[in-house]
Order: structure tokens, then sequence, then C-alpha cells
């Protein structure tokens, strides 16, 4: 799940080659995140159940571009492979053979190009429509894909654990967040590293996210044309709720989100407090330092 510089998000299309990859997470020992999948669903639909300032809003709504088929394939149609990818690809790439997390997966694309690249994929959320478009995909069965939170990792069972397309920013609250973390330090074996994007709050990227910046036309597959926008509709301490807009020939449909902004010391502090260490903190996907790239936090920690 990738929100882009509209607020959208990505994380999709299939990769050129695979290799045969999975060996080393068993899958007695990934049973327990099926069955936390209808928990997990319910959690969410809870939250969705929020006040929000969208007219005639359903709960329904909440992260539907990640939950509706109809929007699931817009997502994929719009976003290819990217300089993310290829930051995260390398980085990975430093643990050779890693038996690798990608949590909050989405459509796959990242997981695919991962696994070709040799590593034993594990993809993990809890989108139902997003994991259904991940395993339709050339290469899919060559990753594990499992419906379910971070609330019931096995332990001590991955090298690296990824969290890509500001993943990271969708746990709004400290408490989700630092349950995230702690969840994470049980999955990775001692030495293991985490890495994860979220964006720099100085950067204020959210004020780019208006309807006259943001509206564009994707096409799908089958031709046809979907005009999509994003408008913010409030902005308070660190959190910007915001709504993709997407017009179909037929129907409009419409995605509410909410995103939290940590400041780069809250994140050295949640880290510490979870019992990583954070090696190195970048600003942008060719590694410059914070304040001089995209207006990123690339983090590296490592448990």
């Amino acid at each position: 799940m990738r929100p882009g510089d509209d607020g959208s998000s990505r994380a999709g299309s299939g990769w050129r080659r695979v290799l045969r990859t999975g060996e080393g997470v068993t899958a007695d020992v990934l049973a327990p995140l099926k069955e936390a999948a209808d928990a997990a669903a319910s959690r969410a639909a809870a939250r969705a159940l929020r006040a929000s300032p969208v007219r005639g809003y359903d709960p329904a709504m909440k992260n539907a571009e990640f939950n509706d088929p109809r929007l699931v394939a817009v997502y994929d149609a719009e976003y290819g492979w990217g300089r993310d990818d290829d930051f995260f690809l390398s980085v990975v790439g430093e643990t050779p053979g890693a038996r690798l997390l990608d949590l909050g997966c989405g459509t796959g694309r990242l997981a695919l190009g991962l696994a070709a690249a040799g590593h034993a994929v594990t993809g993990v959320d809890p989108a139902r429509a997003s994991l259904e478009a991940a395993r339709a995909k050339p290469g899919a069965e060559h990753v594990t894909w499992i419906e379910g939170t971070s609330a019931s990792l096995p332990e001590r069972t991955f090298d690296v654990a990824v969290m890509t397309s500001h993943v990271a920013q969708f746990f709004v609250e400290d408490g989700e967040w630092d349950r995230v973390l702690a969840d994470l330090v049980r999955a990775l074996v001692p030495g293991g590293r985490l890495v994860f994007d979220t964006r720099d709050p100085a950067d204020r990227r959210w004020e780019r996210w208006t309807p006259a910046d943001s509206r564009r036309r994707v096409r799908l597959p089958d031709g046809c044309e979907v005009e999509t926008w994003t408008e913010v509709t409030a902005v308070r301490d660190g959190v910007v709720d915001f709504t993709h807009h997407y017009v179909f020939p037929e129907e409009e449909l419409l995605s509410v989100m909410t995103l939290r902004f940590r400041a780069e010391g809250e994140l050295h502090d949640s880290l510490r407090r979870a019992g990583f260490g954070v090696e190195r903190i970048y600003g942008g996907w060719d590694r410059q330092p914070v304040g001089e790239g995209n207006g990123e936090f690339l983090v590296i920690a490592r448990r």
C-alpha cells in the first residue's frame, strides 16, 4: 500500500522473473496468522464507524481503496514499480536469501519482486480484496500470502521485515503503533532488521492533496477510464483525514482515509521503547540526508 504524492496508495504489478522461494517458514508457524483475520476485520469495521466529515459517509468507504475490488483494480492500474521499490529491494538485498516479512503487502508488487530476487517472502495484509489481486498475479505461488495483521506473527521467524508504501502511517494511535512494533520485535530473529517509510511532516505533503493538483485519469485494462482526485478534510496534531474520489462511467466511489505524520524524534522514541536500535534514517529514495530528499523518513532499524 503506497500513498503517493496525492495521498493515494500503491503496491501492485508483477515482476519479470520469479525464482523458487518460500523455504524456511513452515505452514504450522504461519497458521495462527490466518486465525487473526476475522478479528482484524472486526476491529477495522469498528474503527470505520467513527464520525466522518464526508457527506453520506458509509463505513464501507473506510480504506475502500484496499477493500473494494473495483478500487483495487484502479490502484493496480495506476502504480507500477518505482524508486521506492528499488530502495527496498536494495536494502533487503544486503541480506541474501532473507526470510522476509512484507507487512501490509497490498496487491503484492514488492513482495513478488523480492521473491524474484531470491528471498523467502511472506506477505501479510488485512485487506482481502488486495490479497486476492496479489494471489492472481504471475509468480504469486512463490509467496506465502496471509490475510491478517501483526498480532499473530510467529516468534523469531524473519530476518527482515518491511512496511512499505507508508503503511506505518496507517497506525494512527500511539498505542496501536507501539503494539505493531512490539509484534515485529517478536517476529524478527535477533539482529533482524526492520525497514519502513513514513513521510516527514516538515514537508507538509498533505497541502498538495487538493482536487486541482491531484486530478487525473486512470485507464483500466478493459479500456475503462476513471477520473480520480484527492481532498483533505481535516488536519489536527499530526493526523490528516482525506478522501479519494473515483468517478467511473456509471458511478462515483469514495475511499476515506486517515494518516499519522510522526516527527523524527517520535520515530526514534517509539522504536527505542519497542527494543529496536535505529541504524539510519534517510530523507529520500537515493539515500539523501533527512531534509534533502523527497520529504521522506526511510528508516532502517535493528532488533
